[in-house]
């Protein structure tokens, strides 16, 4: 194997994870025009609804009903991070907090101690179709922060720094790029001490050029996910479209492109190296823990559901907006 690849292996769904990170899936689905409900202009016969995971007609409705997305459900131990490139996401939490984000907007929730949120794809578009990108990854959280007051936040495209040079541009979504700082991650998040070197970037290279993706400055876990392009070679070796390489975090790689642009994510971190125990959207470090989160999540609901709906969807005619738990509002364009 190369000196700076360690492993290349398919993205399935989801994708393969290296701590500090649990999680990471990609959804593109190429909506059609929404009805005046928010939902898709065209029939949902033979779709399995309320489990809707197979790309019929190019596009899916995953756990909803009328509205694509996922329905209200619980979090304990760990983070999401979501990016939204295409399309809109709306977002609804026990928390009372309430978002619309999308267009290149990433949102940033810690769990903590517990927290349900519902995340739909509202098809705002009636004339035109509605195509949807988006990434979630799960970041955890150590044993010492497992606990942790939840936390929502916003990040919105407008104040996220995209480095460009001749034949590239990178969003710098989570950590620094170079002399540039992404914004600041939730408080209490593994992200959040700069020793951890965690970067989360969306690189993406012209077609027929070259791009070399800077070496870390410790020993972290990195893996570099292709998945949009043709091929790609990194040190004469020729790398599929949807396949992942774990790279070693003290060479710089450099990435040439054939024929296609091609688009990469990218996760970095310092590994947490606590034992995991996951049961479905808890992670803890023991089993015993695991049992107390589902019996305290059955009593208290993480404080319940102050939303009409498990599906809950804003305003069509919103924009972009955040609400926070205490009452703040911010309004985008």
């Amino acid at each position: 194997m190369n000196n700076s690849i360690k492993k290349i292996f398919p993205l399935g769904f989801p994708w393969q994870t290296q701590d500090p990170f649990l999680f990471c899936v990609y959804h593109l689905d190429h909506y059609p025009k929404g009805n005046e409900a928010m939902g898709p202009d065209a029939s949902l016969e033979g779709r399995n609804l309320g489990n809707d995971f197979v790309i019929k007609d190019g596009w899916r409705m995953y756990h909803g009903q009328t509205i694509p997305g996922f329905p209200s459900h619980p979090h304990r131990g760990f983070e999401t991070i979501t990016i939204v490139n295409k399309g809109f996401c709306d977002h609804s939490d026990s928390l009372g907090a309430a978002g619309r984000f999308g267009e290149g907007d990433v949102q940033w929730m810690t769990a903590g101690s517990g927290v349900q949120h519902c995340e739909m794809f509202p098809l705002l578009k009636t004339e035109e179709e509605n195509p949807l990108e988006l990434f979630q990854i799960w970041l955890n959280l150590p044993k010492k922060s497992k606990f942790v007051d939840p936390h929502f936040a916003m990040l919105w495209h407008e104040d996220i720094p995209i480095i460009k040079t001749d034949h590239a541009r990178v969003k710098v979504i989570a950590g620094s790029y170079q002399t540039t700082q992404a914004p600041d991650p939730a408080p209490n998040s593994w992200a959040a001490d700069a020793e951890n070197e965690v970067a989360i970037w969306n690189i993406h290279i012209d077609a027929n050029a070259s791009y070399t993706l800077p070496k870390a400055d410790s020993e972290v876990h990195r893996t570099l996910y292709f998945y949009e392009g043709s091929e790609i070679e990194i040190e004469g070796q020729t790398i599929a479209l949807n396949y992942g390489i774990e790279l070693h975090p003290s060479e710089s790689v450099a990435i040439k492109v054939g024929s296609e642009s091609a688009k990469f994510l990218m996760l970095q971190g310092k590994p947490i190296a606590e034992p995991v125990v996951q049961h479905g959207p808890f992670v803890m470090n023991t089993q015993e823990e695991i049992r107390a989160t589902m019996k305290d999540y059955g009593l208290t609901q993480f404080g319940g559901w102050p939303w009409q709906y498990t599906d809950n969807v804003h305003d069509k005619k919103k924009g972009r907006f955040a609400k926070y738990p205490d009452g703040t509002l911010v309004e985008k364009k």
